[in-house]
């Protein structure tokens, strides 16, 4: 690689969550790209043919691992595979998680199940699996860099999607503490938290509507996978050597617009069109 900031050759990352087209597909395609040698995992054995099997194919260093990364078999049969390939063990990307539709409803009619299943699909296997290969790293003296993935809803409030939500702000503080933890181990622990994503999983209940993103991301539009994956390479990378136990929002600006704010970011309460101008030219 040309820029040695961002040169991966000869590091195994692990992607848990590798195979649903959207983030994780992109994050293990840049990572590869990055001269490292990838263990894409994901429980799909489908999705691995879909969407990891053509990246192969291209020549890229990946792979592909049937396991899932919510058990302690699954971990396992990760950390078997990283053990098998080329390279030395370095990071993990913790993409695993995110919610049903059906799983959006006022707090007030959440039950029990609702609340244990969002936070084992968005927080347990963050947790142990970032475990696993943290004491995989330490035993065997190598640094490292763990990155995983919040939301902008466990930044900010979840309104009508609080199990969610409070699942991913338990994931920043998880990661906070494991920085502390292993700070010494030269192990940095750091996550993204994105804002609306372009994502096939986003797509099945997000319609497309340009003019309601103007309105709501400072932007004015919604991030692909790829932008949440350069960030996420940022956190890997050497350029970010001296960060750790930080969450980077990758939203657009959307947390900096009030709910009052229109598409040109002035108050939608200002009706007076002549301070409006002046205000704003």
């Amino acid at each position: 690689m040309d820029n040695a900031f961002v040169d991966l050759t000869g590091r195994i990352v692990i992607v848990a969550g590798a195979a649903g087209g959207g983030i994780g597909t992109s994050v293990t395609k840049m990572i590869a790209s990055a001269g490292a040698t990838v263990i894409a995992v994901s429980r799909s054995a489908e999705n691995l043919n879909t969407h990891i099997e053509p990246l192969v194919a291209e020549g890229l260093s990946i792979v592909p691992v049937a396991a899932d990364a919510g058990t302690d078999e699954g971990i396992a049969t990760v950390i078997a595979a990283a053990a098998k390939a080329d390279g030395t063990l370095y990071g993990l990307v913790n993409v695993a998680g995110g919610a049903a539709p059906g799983t959006w409803m006022p707090a007030t009619r959440v039950t029990r199940s609702d609340w244990r299943d969002l936070f084992e699909q968005n927080i347990e296997p963050m947790f142990f699996m970032s475990q696993a290969v943290a004491a995989e790293l330490k035993s065997r003296g190598l640094s490292g860099s763990i990155v995983s993935i919040s939301s902008i809803s466990g930044m900010n409030t979840a309104p009508f999607h609080i199990a969610y939500g409070t699942a991913k702000a338990a994931l920043v503080a998880a990661t906070r503490t494991m920085a502390v933890e292993l700070a010494t181990d030269n192990i940095r622990v750091n996550a993204i938290a994105p804002g609306v994503t372009a994502t096939p999983a986003s797509k099945s209940f997000v319609e497309e509507d340009s003019i309601r993103d103007q309105q709501a991301i400072a932007m004015g539009r919604r991030g692909t996978p790829e932008e949440q994956a350069g960030a996420i390479l940022f956190f890997l990378s050497d350029l970010s050597s001296y960060i750790t136990g930080q969450t980077l929002l990758v939203d657009g600006g959307l947390n900096l617009k009030w709910s009052h704010l229109g598409a040109d970011h002035t108050s939608l309460f200002l009706k007076d069109e002549d301070f409006r101008a002046a205000m704003t030219h």
